[in-house]
């Protein structure tokens, strides 16, 4: 046992401190859950506490509040009898809308791009890199199987997941009677569209019947959710093909999950980045043709960046998370990760929309039209952001230079001044919530990464937040959100880079919808950029930054394995 020596006064401030955790009705520390009988709550030990939340009050003051604190910590005990399971959401829902957005003034259209013919290659492999709409053309002319393409991207998965650790489930016995179910519809002449047939992998905090769902963590490694998410369900319905649960940095953090670093294709000694790290691993090593990811501060942006794939973050409130773990209910967004916009865009198409569970999810049109030309779009760029230093600066400097010979005239924005890092507290506060009973339970010490900078601290740091600082960290969201709307009158699409400034961190807060593509390679691995639309306006996004993608090449390069 490590011995520990103290200060000659170290002893009782640790005691005060551990006190007056207990007093503002903070519920654990290092795992101990106190009861309401385990220590007198004092002017003194109010006067400890109060410094966490930095803030002074009088003797008096002090003494005047020790009857409510007493009742609040054992009003706190008797909530704690209460089981608060994953899926049981706060009362209260957040909307990015301000009053005047009307969304649902605008009518659903989809219209892809032209597609050239696509002829079956005669070498196998070269599938593994083709896009979603050349593979659903070579399954609607029948010049392939879903069940061949199926087993084609199980078996690559098989094959090059020791090396990536991208794969925590594969759902093979399901995937199989997926295809062979496509395949009979697309011969009785019930074509789906586009995705029919096609596979796909789902990031494993998704649930998918009858198979293990465990957030990452071996506290859930043996989990099994008897449902469908609703994601899974939409793509089920559109005749999508599940063939795999993907690796997730336990608890959606970074690429760390109970089997080890997932890896990056381009350099299998480094991480995929997270926390859908399995999702854009695989997608970049050609194993599968898209995979769902999730975000909630850079989860799609963030691995999209590092494996070189597309990735959208819808607008919050697009796509249903029913069926999903929850961090943090106001910010978790789903979306796809693919190789190109286009293949997002037909992925969006089919999980967007209301399912009558999650009450965040509005029910507002898709509109998106690949034919229509984007001139005429008015289109913003971060000029402050863009001219710092950072490591991606070269290429994203080369990037507009880029936009401007294709005739975009950019318009310099900034965004708006306000503490923006600051309110990632929301994270940790809904967070702590989410998985209270771990840190209350000691079941936290089962987690893999027992690092300062890693979710077990992180949530026990959480239960020290103020209630009041956590509202008025929502407030001053308000006025992001509402001087972000002011900004959005002026352009249609900005851009930004993807690794600097606060754009990643604010667009979360607000709800803003982000599409991330290929930009290029920095000491052999990609670097990405970073297109910004309007609320619930992902199709003009989707045509702006699909429109830079083809006039490009780097989303056509693949790692070689």
């Amino acid at each position: 046992m490590m011995k520990m020596k103290w200060k000659p006064h170290a002893i009782s401030s640790l005691s005060v401190l551990a006190i007056a955790i207990g007093c503002f009705g903070l519920g654990a520390f290092m795992g101990k859950q106190w009861r309401s009988e385990d220590a007198p709550i004092t002017a003194s030990v109010v006067a400890e506490a109060s410094k966490i939340i930095g803030l002074d009050f009088t003797l008096a003051e002090r003494d005047s509040m020790i009857d409510e604190l007493v009742r609040a910590r054992n009003n706190y005990t008797r909530m704690r009898t209460v089981p608060l399971p994953n899926q049981v959401a706060p009362a209260l829902v957040f909307h990015p809308s301000p009053s005047r957005l009307n969304p649902a003034s605008r009518q659903s259209t989809f219209k892809i791009s032209q597609q050239q013919k696509v002829v079956l290659p005669a070498n196998r492999e070269e599938l593994a890199f083709y896009s979603v709409t050349q593979l659903a053309e070579l399954i609607r002319t029948r010049q392939i199987s879903s069940e061949e393409l199926t087993k084609f991207f199980l078996e690559r998965l098989k094959k090059y997941n020791e090396k990536l650790l991208c794969v925590v489930t594969l759902t093979e016995e399901r995937a199989l009677a997926e295809a062979r179910q496509a395949d009979a519809e697309i011969k009785a002449g019930r074509y789906k569209g586009l995705l029919h047939g096609i596979p796909y992998g789902a990031k494993d905090l998704l649930a998918a019947k009858g198979y293990p769902t465990t957030w990452g963590s071996p506290i859930y490694k043996n989990q099994v959710i008897d449902q469908d998410a609703a994601v899974v369900q939409r793509l089920r319905q559109a005749g999508a093909v599940l063939v795999a649960k993907l690796s997730v940095g336990e608890f959606a953090w970074g690429d760390v999950w109970f089997g080890g670093t997932t890896r990056n294709p381009w350099n299998p000694n480094q991480g995929s980045s997270g926390s859908s790290a399995g999702s854009a691993s695989a997608v970049a090593a050609g194993l599968l043709p898209f995979a769902i990811g999730t975000e909630t501060l850079g989860s799609i942006v963030s691995p999209s960046t590092v494996c070189g794939t597309t990735g959208l973050r819808p607008t919050f409130g697009r796509v249903s998370r029913t069926g999903c773990m929850a961090l943090a209910w106001s910010m978790d967004k789903i979306g796809p990760i693919a190789r190109t916009v286009e293949d997002c865009a037909v992925v969006f198409q089919a999980i967007y929309g209301p399912d009558g569970t999650d009450p965040s999810v509005r029910n507002y049109p898709f509109t998106y039209d690949a034919t229509q030309s984007i001139k005429g779009l008015r289109i913003g760029y971060v000029k402050s952001d863009f001219e710092r230093n950072y490591p991606f600066k070269q290429h994203d400097s080369l990037a507009l230079v880029k936009m401007r010979e294709m005739g975009m005239e950019l318009i310099p924005i900034e965004l708006p001044n306000l503490p923006t890092r600051e309110l990632s507290m929301i994270i940790t506060c809904e967070g702590a919530a989410a998985f209270d009973e771990l840190t209350r339970n000691n079941l936290d010490d089962q987690m893999v990464r027992q690092i300062k900078n890693a979710w077990p601290n992180v949530f026990r740091a959480g239960r020290f937040i103020p209630a009041v600082e956590y509202i008025q960290a929502n407030r001053i969201r308000t006025l992001l959100m509402e001087q972000m709307e002011e900004i959005m009158k002026n352009v249609d699409v900005y851009i930004a880079p993807s690794w600097a400034g606060t754009n990643l961190t604010l667009t979360n807060l607000t709800g803003h919808p982000a599409v991330v593509v290929p930009n290029g390679f920095r000491n052999g691995t990609p670097v990405s950029i970073t297109f910004t639309g309007k609320l619930y306006d992902e199709g003009t996004l989707l045509r702006v930054a699909k429109a830079y993608q083809d006039a490009t090449n780097f989303h056509l390069q693949h790692p070689s394995l």
